[in-house]
């Protein structure tokens, strides 16, 4: 291809970038599809909230039984008291209800234990020295509890007292090192984001492919410009949407700690190994290089369908390959330097996500030099093949003359 040819190619595709990138932006939907994280943040906040209070409500109906003789309550009560200092609130045991044993205590324990009175978890009854304790199903730390609270009253019992044999001080100390979980975390993030950000921005682009396809815009196009410019034209433009996109929303998560001041604590222990201002740069490329390789993808299958059943079957498995990538690459970042980490790190559609997470989890550079060269000659050769095959599939539904390359 002569230096003019080049340049008239490039001039076309420039152009049909623009327009996607015009058409795609400055429309009232794209407002829409930029806030759409939030709605998706908003769903997911109120299932967990639906989920936690469902969970909060299952304990708050929960309860262990203790069948004693009344003048044991408050000795029990006192060693409850205790244990319960050592769990959290989420983790705390249910509250426990004090009954006096009948003729038959094990009967009675077992009545209670399958009764719909409430939810019992757990029932004591017997001497503290040898208690007997009934659970029911999924309940086997209720029943540890009961028998660490036998032993703790015993234990008063023998020094006489229940009350505390000394007093701790407490200091909290603001942890702001990086430990290896802090790298972990941040390689988790790599994986996912860039995972998410590819999979919700690709799907734009065969979405407005088959959009083109059923208004018959794609034979307009390819009447006046080279299938392949319309190929490399349209992958740069929604590129564009892309880098917006992500722009939009890595300015809004660099000032989270500013609008919840409240996790500037939790995350200052989270921060990749090779620094954050490295850490982003190499995120955008390893972002880049992952969406051009799944966009072209798209962008091929978009142009191989007639129909948008077609379109949609064609697609899914595209979608599995991205979630068996996704995993691969997040084995990879739970297990850096393991067979499955090379293995990501090399197969191209993995390798932007587990190189990202490498990034996370080892402050060495040069491997990711070499992984950028390695991914540009992936991302050429499929845009190289993607343009013949874009070019195949409109020319076979009968949108636009022949062209030569």
């Amino acid at each position: 291809m002569t230096a003019e040819a080049l340049r008239r190619s490039t001039r076309q595709a420039l152009t049909v970038a623009r327009r996607d990138f015009i058409a795609t932006v400055f429309t009232p939907t794209f407002l829409i599809f930029l806030l759409s994280p939030l709605f998706t943040i908003a769903f997911g906040a109120m299932g967990g909230l639906g989920a936690s209070t469902m969970t909060r409500s299952v304990v708050e109906r929960s309860k262990l039984v203790v069948l004693t003789a009344p003048q044991r309550n408050d000795a029990i009560h006192d060693a409850d008291t205790q244990l319960r200092l050592m769990f959290g609130r989420d983790d705390m045991p249910p509250p426990l209800d004090y009954r006096a044993p009948g003729a038959d205590p094990e009967k009675q324990a077992r009545t209670l234990i399958g009764s719909h009175e409430g939810d019992v978890d757990a029932v004591l009854y017997g001497p503290l020295t040898a208690p007997h304790i009934l659970y029911g199903n999924n309940s086997a730390g209720e029943a540890n509890y009961l028998a660490a609270l036998a032993e703790q009253v015993l234990r008063s019992d023998r020094i006489g007292s229940s009350a505390p044999l000394s007093t701790p001080v407490k200091t909290h100390i603001a942890q702001t090192q990086v430990t290896e979980s802090g790298h972990s975390a941040a390689a988790i993030f790599a994986v996912v984001a860039i995972f998410m950000l590819t999979l919700f921005l690709a799907g734009l682009t065969i979405g407005t492919m088959a959009e083109e396809r059923n208004n018959k815009v794609i034979e307009v196009l390819a009447a006046a410009v080279p299938l392949e410019s319309v190929f490399v034209g349209k992958l740069v433009g929604m590129f564009g949407v892309a880098l917006l996109f992500v722009g939009f929303w890595g300015t809004v998560f660099s000032q989270v700690t500013s609008i919840f001041p409240g996790l500037a604590t939790t995350l200052a222990t989270v921060a990749p190994a090779v620094g954050k201002p490295v850490f982003a740069l190499l995120f955008l490329i390893y972002f880049v290089m992952s969406y051009l390789l799944i966009g072209a993808a798209y962008l091929i299958l978009g142009a191989q369908a007639s129909t948008q059943r077609e379109l949609q079957m064609m697609s899914l498995p595209m979608t599995f390959l991205q979630m068996g990538m996704v995993g691969l690459a997040g084995t990879a970042a739970a297990n850096p330097g393991g067979m499955v980490a090379w293995i990501a790190e090399i197969f191209p559609f993995s390798s932007p996500m587990a190189m990202a997470a490498r990034a996370a989890n080892s402050p060495a550079l040069w491997p990711h030099l070499l992984a950028i060269a390695w991914q540009l000659l992936w991302v050429s050769v499929v845009i190289a093949l993607g343009a013949k095959w874009f070019r195949h599939g409109v020319l076979k539904s009968g949108g636009g003359p022949r062209r030569k390359s």
